[in-house]
C-alpha cells in the first residue's frame, strides 16, 4: 500500500456514476414494485452503501477508509429503458474515496442485474466511472463531458 502517513487530513468527496440498460417491461416491473424478489431499487440502494464500506476487502492495496457519508440516487430513463446509479462518497481522511463511489456504483447496478435477471437476462451496464472529486493535494477534478 502507499503510504499516507504524510498526508494532510482534509474533507474528501468523490461521486460516480453508471448506468444499466433493460427490455422495456424489465424496468415497468422495477417501477411497479413487482419482482419477485423485492423493492429492486431500494436493496439496490442497501448493496451500494455495503460495498462502499467494504471496498478496502474487495480492492487489493486499497486503503481501509471510515466514511463519514455516502448517498445513493437513482434516476430512471423511460424512453431509453435505463436506470442510472449515481454514489457519493465522504470522508475526512488522507487518501480519496474514488474508488468507494466506484465500487458501490457498480454493486449497485449488479444487484439490479442479480434482482431482475429471471426476466431480462440481456441488461448491460455502461458508462461507470467518475464523475467528480474533491479534497486532498490534488483538489477539484471533474469529468470532461
Amino acid at each position: 500500500m502507499v503510504d499516507v502517513g504524510a498526508k494532510t487530513e482534509t474533507q474528501r468527496v468523490a461521486v460516480a456514476s453508471g448506468t444499466i440498460r433493460m427490455q422495456a417491461q424489465t424496468l415497468a416491473m422495477i417501477q411497479a414494485g413487482d419482482s419477485k424478489k423485492g423493492d429492486v431499487l431500494g436493496i439496490a440502494r442497501i448493496a451500494a452503501i455495503q460495498a462502499s464500506k467494504r471496498t478496502s476487502e474487495l480492492i487489493p492495496l486499497c486503503h481501509p477508509i471510515s466514511l463519514t457519508k455516502v448517498s445513493v440516487e437513482f434516476s430512471i430513463n423511460q424512453q431509453a429503458a435505463e436506470v442510472t446509479c449515481t454514489v457519493t462518497a465522504q470522508t475526512v481522511g488522507r487518501t480519496g474515496v474514488e474508488m468507494e463511489a466506484l465500487t458501490a456504483t457498480s454493486v449497485a447496478l449488479l444487484t439490479i442485474y442479480d434482482m431482475c435477471k429471471a426476466v431480462d437476462r440481456g441488461m448491460t451496464m455502461h458508462d461507470i466511472g467518475l464523475l467528480e472529486k474533491s479534497g486532498g493535494k490534488s483538489g477539484l477534478w471533474i469529468a470532461k463531458t
